[in-house]
């Protein structure tokens, strides 16, 4: 009972007894002169707590694990309550939102021609690009041409002074004149000789060297008709005309300035643009497919486009390959040639080229949109007359950027899935524009959802 008795704020007997004890042997150490401190031996009576000391707050302390294992278990409880309570609410919703058919765009794949097109990049170069150089040395006296003009071969083009190069053909032809009037006579002299020898008039020797008279007379004529000819064809340089048809070019020089052979621009360029080439460079892995073709003389068709690949500028034909692969690129030349009448194509333009190289009679085409790519490969969504869909793999083969061909895996008739395919699945239900089979709005769903609820 005494130890089950309520402590009260003073002391216990046995408590009174020590600090008795205690405070004798203190005051012992007092009158002996021993200095007072807080040694265990100095015991002091318990202070009683002040009213600071009673209502201090104590500090914060941690939950126990124990307590937070409980919370934690209580709120799992609680979330697995509720998933009960509202499941069946929730359930028809997803069952509603699966049997709701998906609206789509169809097609049929149809059965046509499909080209088989390659792609490459090339330049625009002309057939004949001809730089217009005088051949003579002269003051340039005449120019016969605009800039920009379109010639033809032969057409004057330039005038050189003549007058110094006519000067030198009068010379030499009074040369071979005089020339040619001393061989006459001296072929006459011979014929004399001739006869004198015969009737042994004369001496052999002197018969001999009038015959070697008269040819080397020959020879001089000979060299002097040389240096006629010669001058004619100087004079005929001073007349420029154009050595092939085309257009010309900006003027280089102008009329008064002094010519020569040297000069490393000439007096103007002449292009030929009609007709007019393309070089284009195609990876060698299409060169056996080209050569084929090309064996069995087919004339290959080629469609030049601008940088944008859009805009169609001409068509031509396939002329000719180059002898050799390009080692370091891989690829092989090709010339194409248009006939360029409208002029859309001009010398060193970059085109697009598109060269055609067979056609697929009878294939079976689809769009390229309806083309899907996944696990299967490369599949298509194929429309049952029940309006559900499935996953229908297929082959592919040449395509022209907006339809594709299909190898097999389709017929022609066959309803394939264009657009909306992006959250079908296999055995989906679809709608198609103009079936009837539209969806149910979907302000419908939400509220017999909520008739559902209320019922509940």
């Amino acid at each position: 009972m005494a130890d089950k008795a309520k402590k009260g704020p003073w002391p216990q007997r046995s408590e009174r007894l020590d600090y008795a004890a205690t405070k004798g042997a203190t005051a012992r150490r007092q009158s002996d002169g021993a200095p007072m401190d807080d040694r265990p031996g100095d015991v002091r009576p318990p202070a009683s707590p002040s009213l600071r000391e009673r209502f201090r707050p104590r500090p914060l302390q941690r939950p126990s694990r124990q307590r937070v294992l409980w919370i934690v278990a209580g709120l799992v409880l609680l979330a697995a309550l509720s998933w009960i309570i509202f499941r069946p609410h929730t359930q028809p919703v997803r069952a509603s939102r699966a049997n709701t058919p998906m609206p789509v765009v169809t097609a049929e794949a149809q059965q046509g021609d499909m080209p088989v097109t390659i792609n490459g990049l090339g330049t625009v170069t002309p057939l004949a690009m001809v730089t217009v150089r005088t051949q003579i040395s002269g003051q340039l006296v005449q120019i016969g041409f605009q800039e920009g003009q379109e010639v033809n071969k032969g057409d004057f083009l330039a005038q050189i002074d003549p007058r110094p190069y006519q000067a030198a053909l009068d010379q030499a032809q009074g040369q071979l004149l005089r020339d040619q009037a001393q061989l006459a006579n001296a072929r006459r002299d011979l014929a004399r000789f001739n006869r004198l020898v015969a009737e042994n008039s004369i001496a052999q020797q002197q018969r001999d060297t009038q015959e070697a008279l008269v040819h080397q007379l020959e020879g001089t004529v000979a060299t002097d008709q040389g240096v006629v000819d010669n001058a004619k064809l100087n004079l005929a340089y001073c007349r420029i005309v154009a050595p092939v048809s085309g257009r010309v070019g900006l003027r280089q020089v102008d009329a008064g300035n002094y010519v020569q052979v040297s000069d490393p621009n000439g007096l103007v360029v002449i292009t030929q643009v009609k007709p007019i080439s393309a070089i284009f460079s195609l990876p060698e892995d299409n060169l056996q497919a080209i050569m084929k073709r090309m064996n069995v003389g087919a004339t290959l068709q080629v469609i030049a486009f601008d940088r944008s690949g859009v805009n169609k500028l001409a068509t031509g034909t396939l002329v000719t390959v180059d002898n050799q692969i390009d080692p370091t690129t891989g690829t092989v030349k090709l010339r194409a040639q248009f006939d360029n009448n409208d002029e859309m194509l001009f010398p060193n333009q970059f085109v697009n080229v598109q060269l055609l190289v067979d056609t697929l009679q009878g294939a079976t085409l689809v769009p390229s949109s309806a083309i899907q790519r996944g696990a299967p490969g490369t599949f298509v969504y194929l429309v049952k007359p029940d309006d559900t869909v499935s996953v229908q793999a297929v082959k592919l083969g040449p395509d022209d950027g907006q339809r594709v061909t299909v190898a097999n895996g389709l017929a022609p008739g066959n309803t394939v899935v264009v657009d909306g395919a992006d959250k079908l699945r296999e055995g989906a239900k679809v709608t198609r524009p103009g079936t009837g089979d539209a969806a149910p709005p979907a302000n419908a769903q939400r509220g017999g959802q909520g008739n559902r609820g209320a019922g509940k």
